[in-house]
C-alpha cells in the first residue's frame, strides 16, 4: 500500500546519465557522484510510490543541455508516469534562444517549462538584465512555464522579474531556499509573501531539508517555513516536490514525504490533494 491516502506527483525530480553527459558540480560528492536513473528513482521512491513525476534540468554542464532533454524525452516513451519535463535554455540569449526553444518543443508535450539557474549568479538581479526577459516574455507562446531556482538573497529580482511577465507562469523551487540550518525568517519572510501576492507564481514545496543542518535536521526545523508557504500561497498554489536524489544527501524519499504529510496534516482532505497531486496536474499541464 501507497505511504498516503491521496495521490502523489513529484514535480521535481532530478536523473542523470554520467556516462555520457558530465555533470561536474557532482564530481568527488560521495551521495551524487553516482547514476540516478528510473531505476534508483524506482527503489527510493518505491514505499511512496508517486502515480507520475516531472523531470527537472539536473545542472548538466550547458553543452549538453539540449541532449538531457532529448535523452529524458526518450525515457518518458519507457516509464509513462514521467509526465513532464523542465528543460534547460539559455534565456538570457534573448532572441536567439528562439531556434533553442523551437527545438525544445519539437520533443513533443512532455517539455512542460524552462529553468535556466540562478542561484549562482553573482549579481542578485541577473534576471532583470533586458536579454534575460525577452527570453523569459517567449515562453506562453510555446505553452512554457519558467522554474526560478534562486537563493533567499535573490528574491527581489525575482519579485521584479514577475512583475515584468505577466503572461508567464511561473513556479518558484525550493520557497527560494531560506537559511533553515541558521533559522533565519526574515528578510525571506516578507520577500515570499510580496512574491505571493503575484498571481502568476505557484511555489514548490520541496529542497527544504537540504538548507537545513544535512545530519540532525528535525521535523521542528522546518515547521514555520512550511506553515508560511501555506499561508502566503494558499492551497491552490503549493506543490509537492522530492528535488530527489539532491535532497538524499539529508534525507530519504520516503523520510521527507512523512515529514511534509505531518506538517501539511491539518489540512482539509480537499486541500490535501491539491497539494500531492492536483496543484501539479494544473501548474505543469500533465493531462494537456
Amino acid at each position: 500500500m501507497p505511504l498516503l491516502d491521496v495521490p502523489v506527483i513529484d514535480t521535481h525530480v532530478h536523473l542523470w546519465d554520467k556516462d555520457n553527459f558530465r555533470v561536474s558540480w557532482i564530481d568527488g560528492n560521495p551521495t551524487l557522484d553516482r547514476e540516478y536513473g528510473l531505476a534508483e528513482f524506482d527503489q527510493h521512491s518505491r514505499e511512496v510510490a508517486p502515480e507520475s513525476f516531472v523531470f527537472v534540468e539536473a545542472g548538466i554542464d550547458p553543452h549538453y543541455a539540449f541532449l538531457e532533454a532529448e535523452w529524458v524525452a526518450g525515457l518518458a516513451q519507457q516509464d509513462r508516469r514521467l509526465k513532464g519535463i523542465v528543460a534547460a535554455a539559455p534565456l538570457e540569449d534573448g532572441h536567439h534562444t528562439r531556434h533553442y526553444l523551437d527545438r525544445l518543443a519539437a520533443l513533443g508535450p512532455v517539455v512542460k517549462g524552462i529553468r535556466r539557474l540562478l542561484q549562482g549568479e553573482a549579481d542578485p538581479f541577473f534576471c532583470l538584465q533586458p536579454a534575460f526577459i525577452e527570453g523569459v516574455k517567449m515562453l506562453p507562446a510555446y505553452g512554457f512555464s519558467f522554474d526560478i531556482c534562486i537563493i533567499n538573497h535573490q528574491l527581489p529580482g525575482a519579485i521584479e522579474l514577475v512583475r515584468r511577465c505577466p503572461e508567464v507562469n511561473f513556479v518558484l523551487d525550493h520557497i527560494a531556499k531560506p537559511n533553515i540550518k541558521a533559522g533565519e525568517l526574515d528578510p525571506w519572510r516578507e520577500n515570499l509573501a510580496e512574491l505571493a501576492g503575484l498571481p502568476n507564481v505557484a511555489c514548490k514545496v520541496s529542497g527544504l531539508v537540504t538548507e537545513a543542518d544535512l545530519d540532525n535536521w528535525t521535523q521542528a526545523d522546518l515547521a514555520l517555513y512550511v506553515a508560511h508557504v501555506l499561508e502566503v500561497f494558499g492551497e491552490d498554489r503549493v506543490i509537492f516536490g522530492s528535488d530527489w536524489p539532491v535532497a538524499y544527501q539529508a534525507t530519504s524519499y520516503t523520510r521527507w514525504v512523512e515529514t511534509l504529510n505531518n506538517l501539511t496534516s491539518h489540512l482539509s482532505p480537499e486541500a490535501r490533494r491539491k497539494l500531492w497531486a492536483d496543484n501539479a496536474r494544473r501548474v505543469y499541464r500533465l493531462d494537456a
